[in-house]
């Protein structure tokens, strides 16, 4: 085996790991980044007119991963013996340079504060006895606070396109009321609004709710960012989610970081390296590097490094640190270990209202992160008291561009056959005049709910697969019912001709034969307090302090808004005091 030594090795060529390789390049370290996947650059692999192929893209799923090589196994409940995910459905991880970072949509949140305390605000609003029973409520240990300049260093570097509310204690826009104080404003103005957007947010001013435009990553306009990389102005043409851009308008590592990253001499890139285990010393308690597979020539080849940083996919590094021995594997019997505790998912219902045929949407038209959203019932934007559960949603209309096959595949249902004449009038219509609506809410942790290692099945390189054991609880479906009831008025003052409503029933199991989100989380999240977080507020691991975990892992429970805006923020926070404190001090950043 080859051996070589590098200051700081980086696991995941996606947002996280894109910011964690820059922002040690700048403090003078060398880095090796090892992404499982193929190279891709957008001018070669996201070039016009294949990039925008719907059959290659969401069909065929190019930009995701490789199930046949590496999956996971999933079930509902302990008592049921887990089964591997064998078709990309219910969520799509990314593979290859860019990660999921290069097929999200681009819709970027910041945090609301009272979700980085959820606990604690439970408590201090409704008593401890408001949180159900085996209801692994957790606070991040970060405030909102101190995570705001990393917020505003992200929407800078990404472009992020929006309108403020309050800017440094001022009114300064038509923003969300319910957001905190910011530092500085958006880089860009707010994108414009689709058709289905504006009639929302009329819809939902008369409904006595507060829209607001979405922030996103895609660039309403020219934009130059922090780094000197260039954005065009996104024309809404619908290709996002699922696709690279070939406007370079939605963010990505691959438009926003990478091309920076590239040209500097203390860093490199190894495509198609899956790393089987980060390597640790006799103690256990010092990574010494890590040992990855060629995955085109099956060699093993080891490195070795001072600093190890994961920032795969968020169960990529839950199953990386099981495989490598980093931290206590956790046991629901028991109640005690860390790694694989408080999975977390998002709970996401899509309704559909059709407006009178004079009135046409134009669903063809669309941008990943644009659209128009009201946080009424997100968070803790409202009275929990009388309905008896924790979490919330946002609702939004987020129309990002209806394709010819998803169109054709989404007509049908409530009873119109899938054929024949029926089907066409209704597949014609459902385009024509209808409009999605979105309830995109948390997920809380519970302690039947997490991940292992699988104890049958192993992966294409003889390595046991991560088990995952998930369903619904009663608190997220009576969550998700609540807030799907408000639709219904802001449907009504739209005009609707006819409401499809959906939202989770009692008793429903988590279903992967449909997509729902990406936005997975926890497994291996942050905290004060060793006995019940992997990693600290730093995500730095408790048991191996020169090893740092950085992703939607480190998030205790779900949160209403999408996990990307906050993955970053998290990034630039560790990667800040690894420079300002651990860097010339090694060793463990808060005591055990």
């Amino acid at each position: 085996m080859m051996v070589k030594h590098i200051d700081a090795i980086i696991v995941g060529a996606g947002w996280a790991g894109s910011i964690m390789a820059k922002e040690l390049t700048e403090a003078g370290l060398s880095v090796v980044m090892l992404e499982r996947g193929a190279e891709r650059t957008t001018p070669v692999e996201g070039a016009y007119p294949e990039s925008i192929d719907e059959l290659r893209g969401t069909i065929r799923k190019r930009l995701f991963q490789n199930l046949s090589q590496s999956t996971l196994t999933i079930r509902n409940t302990m008592d049921q013996t887990a089964l591997p995910y064998r078709q990309l459905a219910a969520f799509l991880p990314g593979e290859g340079v860019g990660g999921a970072g290069l097929h999200w949509s681009g819709v970027h949140f910041r945090v609301a504060p009272e979700d980085l305390r959820l606990r604690s605000a439970v408590i201090e609003r409704y008593g401890e006895k408001f949180i159900p029973e085996g209801m692994n409520l957790q606070d991040y240990g970060v405030s909102h606070d101190e995570l705001e300049p990393f917020f505003d260093k992200a929407e800078k570097v990404f472009g992020t396109s929006g309108e403020a509310y309050k800017v440094q204690g001022k009114i300064a826009g038509d923003g969300n009321v319910f957001s905190p104080d910011r530092s500085d404003n958006f880089p860009l103005p707010a994108m414009k609004d689709t058709f289905s957007a504006s009639v929302f947010r009329d819809a939902a001013k008369n409904a006595g709710y507060h829209p607001y435009s979405l922030p996103a990553a895609n660039a309403s306009r020219q934009y130059t960012n922090t780094y000197g990389c260039q954005m065009g102005p996104c024309n809404f043409c619908g290709y996002c989610s699922g696709y690279d851009c070939y406007l370079y308008s939605k963010a990505s590592p691959n438009v926003n970081i990478l091309p920076v990253l590239r040209q500097d001499p203390r860093f490199s890139l190894i495509p198609n390296a899956h790393v089987l285990r980060v390597d640790l010393d006799s103690t256990k308690t010092k990574a010494t590097g890590v040992t990855y597979l060629d995955t085109k020539t099956r060699k093993e080849t080891s490195l070795s490094a001072d600093l190890v940083i994961l920032g795969a996919f968020q169960f990529h590094n839950v199953h990386l640190m099981l495989m490598s021995g980093i931290g206590k594997p956790y046991d629901p019997v028991s109640n005690t270990g860390t790694v694989g505790r408080n999975f977390v998912y998002q709970t996401i219902t899509s309704s559909r209202v059709w407006l009178p045929p004079s009135t046409y949407t134009n669903q063809f038209v669309g941008a990943g992160g644009a659209g128009v959203a009201i946080d009424d019932f997100n968070s803790m934007n409202f009275d929990h008291g009388p309905l008896g559960f924790v979490g919330g949603s946002p609702v939004w209309v987020n129309q990002a561009g209806v394709k010819p096959i998803a169109a054709a595949l989404g007509a049908g249902g409530g009873g119109t056959p899938r054929w024949g004449s029926a089907y066409k009038d209704s597949l014609v219509n459902t385009y024509k005049h209808s409009l999605g609506i979105d309830a995109h809410g948390s997920n809380m942790a519970y302690r039947d709910v997490y991940l292992d290692l699988d104890p049958t099945w192993k992966d294409a390189y003889g390595q046991p697969l991560l088990r995952m054991t998930f369903t619904w609880k009663d608190n997220d479906i009576r969550m998700n019912q609540y807030v799907v009831s408000k639709i219904e008025p802001i449907a009504r003052a739209m005009g609707a001709t006819k409401m499809n409503l959906v939202h989770l029933n009692a008793g429903q199991p988590f279903d992967t034969r449909t997509y729902q989100t990406t936005h997975l989380g926890g497994g291996a999240i942050m905290g004060e307090n060793p006995q019940t977080s992997a990693i600290n507020r730093y995500l730095q691991s408790w048991d191996v302090s020169n090893v740092f975990v950085i992703g939607s892992n480190a998030f205790p429970q779900g949160m209403g808004y999408n996990p990307t805006g906050m993955v970053a923020a998290l990034a630039y926070w560790a990667a800040h005091h690894i420079r300002a404190t651990y860097l010339k001090s090694p060793g463990p950043l808060v005591k055990a």
